[in-house]
């Protein structure tokens, strides 16, 4: 028994918030001769037994997060393929095959972009009766990071504080994104053509485009999360989660020509790797837990391995999408495939987004100003804010000494004022999972998760408990 990882901590407290298919990482394997079914069956049984993280799943305990051996270790056909995952009694992982077709099915708690390379990896390996090196011993991966964190984390603090501003809604030709939560999605996959630039990677260009974009929509602070791999060598090689999510800013002037922003955003991007495994949630004071960092979001990853007969779904779609538009690239040989995953209450018009992007791309020359490359808008954007008005309570309640004795317990710190908000005080998602679990056995009230993000004061708890 482990306690969860920073990531998989935050994914555990989204879960309970009603994340849906959010977290589920599909990939579907098209078998040009299918194997046979006790053959693939004996090759899952020895993929799971060769990375733990597919036979593990997530116990409570005090509010914090285990990973504990699952109920059930996954089997080919054992679970049907849809539906949510029993996150307490696991197994995070499903196997079906269906005709020519393996369909896998993994929750993010356990499995991220590289784990899909490592799954197909390995699986083809034991099909063909190839002999895998053995792995080492794993260590505690989350016990390892904490300390790396630790280590980091005031320099991280001091990085972000120069940096940070709340990302607000995001202007776009017929509406606004300002969704930073996890929930049903659309899907629009096309292809992207960016030019090769000296000294900027694929990933740099297109994400320098999607900036100058942006900022063309009338957006004159421009805000994207971007997924960072957080594997070390230790991790080479296994399946698990190690991810992490960070935020990129820029404020793109139409005067600047494209290659001096691009550069500039290469840059800090390059700063910005410094501190891929610290959460940014520890780092700044007062961030809320989203599923999503800021409304938009990009990832970039290189296509996996290929094995003859085998034609692989990298980019399987989950239903679902976390923020209002996620961007999915994938760089495969010849071709960089993207999946934009939105939420489609608030991005009305993606085929208009993508088929300006595509334009942008198309027009990119590294001397050209960023107002060459497209028309440039300027609209007032209002950063979003949310006021939550408190009545103060008397301080004499029993109820409210109480609830403060627990925040002053985790916080680890006094005295805590009734109209306090909790991420002012440092608070994160870990704090207020174990202030929960406190409240749950010594006043014998269970506080959703919803409950608590709303009303992040001791005297707002004490009205939603006596509501």
């Amino acid at each position: 028994m482990t306690e969860a990882s920073f990531t998989q901590h935050g994914m555990w407290i989204m879960e309970r918030m009603g994340a849906g298919s959010a977290y589920h990482m599909p990939l579907t394997i098209h078998f040009a001769e299918p194997p046979e079914r006790g053959r693939l069956a004996a090759a899952v049984t020895r993929l799971a037994e060769r990375h733990p993280a597919l036979t593990t799943a997530v116990e409570e305990r005090n509010g914090v997060p285990f990973l504990v051996p699952a109920a059930l270790r996954p089997a080919l056909d054992a679970q049907p393929g849809d539906g949510p995952f029993d996150l307490d009694k696991g197994p995070l992982v499903r196997f079906n095959l269906q005709g020519d077709r393996l369909h896998v099915l993994a929750h993010h708690l356990i499995f991220d972009g590289q784990s899909k390379d490592v799954l197909v990896t390995d699986l083809a390996a034991l099909l063909a009766g190839t002999e895998l090196a053995p792995l080492a011993a794993a260590p505690d991966f989350a016990a390892a990071q904490r300390e790396r964190v630790a280590a980091q984390l005031e320099e991280a603090k001091a990085f972000w504080a120069a940096r940070w501003r709340e990302p607000g809604e995001v202007a776009v030709p017929g509406s606004r994104l300002r969704s930073r939560r996890a929930g049903e999605g659309a899907v629009l996959e096309f292809t992207l053509n960016p030019p090769a630039l000296p000294g900027l990677t694929t990933f740099e260009v297109v994400l320098a485009a999607l900036h100058t974009l942006l900022r063309s929509y009338g957006n004159a602070h421009v805000t994207t999360a971007v997924d960072l791999s957080t594997r070390t060598p230790a991790e080479t090689g296994r399946i698990g989660a190690f991810v992490n999510e960070v935020p990129v800013f820029s404020e793109p002037a139409p005067e600047t020509a494209f290659g001096e922003f691009a550069a500039a955003l290469r840059a800090e991007l390059r700063q910005v790797y410094g501190f891929r495994e610290v959460p940014v949630a520890r780092a700044v004071p007062g961030l809320r837990p989203h599923a999503a960092l800021a409304p938009v979001s990009v990832s970039y990853r290189k296509a996996g391995p290929r094995v003859p007969g085998w034609e692989v779904e990298w980019l399987a779609f989950n239903q679902a999408v976390r923020g209002a538009f996620q961007l999915q690239l994938l760089d495969g040989p010849g071709v960089l495939s993207a999946s934009l995953r939105y939420d489609p209450q608030e991005l009305t018009d993606p085929g208009r987004v993508v088929a300006d992007l595509r334009e942008l791309l198309a027009r990119i020359e590294p001397g050209l100003k960023l107002k060459d490359l497209t028309p440039f808008h300027e609209l007032a954007v209002a950063e979003s804010a949310e006021e939550t008005v408190k009545e103060a309570a008397a301080t004499d309640d029993p109820l409210i000494a109480e609830i403060t004795a627990i925040w002053e317990e985790v916080l680890k710190f006094a005295p805590v004022e009734p109209d306090d908000d909790i991420f002012d005080l440092g608070g994160h998602s870990l704090t207020i999972t174990q202030i929960i679990a406190r409240i749950r056995k010594r006043v014998g009230v269970e506080i959703e998760l919803d409950d608590f993000f709303d009303n992040p004061t001791i005297a707002g708890l004490v009205q939603v408990i006596r509501r």
